[in-house]
């Protein structure tokens, strides 16, 4: 896996001045990201042991390749691969809404009809 991630993620240079801490390795931070996200627990209880770096750390990493669009480009590749190697059924394959942009809107119908209840006659009267 580590080998179709690595050349989706942005190269961060170091600053040269004011360098500050150096930077965690990435694969390693992308350990510590799945890590979380198979075992489900919080960011800030990961286990500093298992040296993945700080919950925190993780967390802004995925949230920075978010925003670099890794993983839009990680899905394309693995779709891409398993294409070439024909092991996918397109016939299988559903669209959600989600994740497609509905270009038109559709067509307009004219006014949508409630569907609320009536309300109950007043016992006032």
């Amino acid at each position: 896996m580590w080998e179709r991630v690595e050349p989706l993620l942005p190269v961060v240079e170091r600053r040269s001045r004011n360098p500050g801490r150096k930077r965690l390795p990435d694969r390693r931070v992308l350990c510590g990201i799945l890590f979380v996200l198979h075992t489900g627990i919080q960011w800030e209880f990961l286990p500093q042991e298992l040296g993945f770096g700080s919950g925190m750390t993780c967390w802004r990493r995925l949230r920075d390749w978010n925003k670099a669009g890794v993983w839009s480009r990680l899905h394309a590749v693995l779709l891409a691969e398993l294409h070439s190697a024909g092991r996918l059924d397109w016939d299988r394959a559903v669209i959600d809404s989600s994740h497609v942009r509905a270009a038109r809107r559709g067509p307009k119908v004219g006014r949508v009809r409630s569907t609320a209840p009536d309300r109950a006659p007043s016992t006032m009267s």
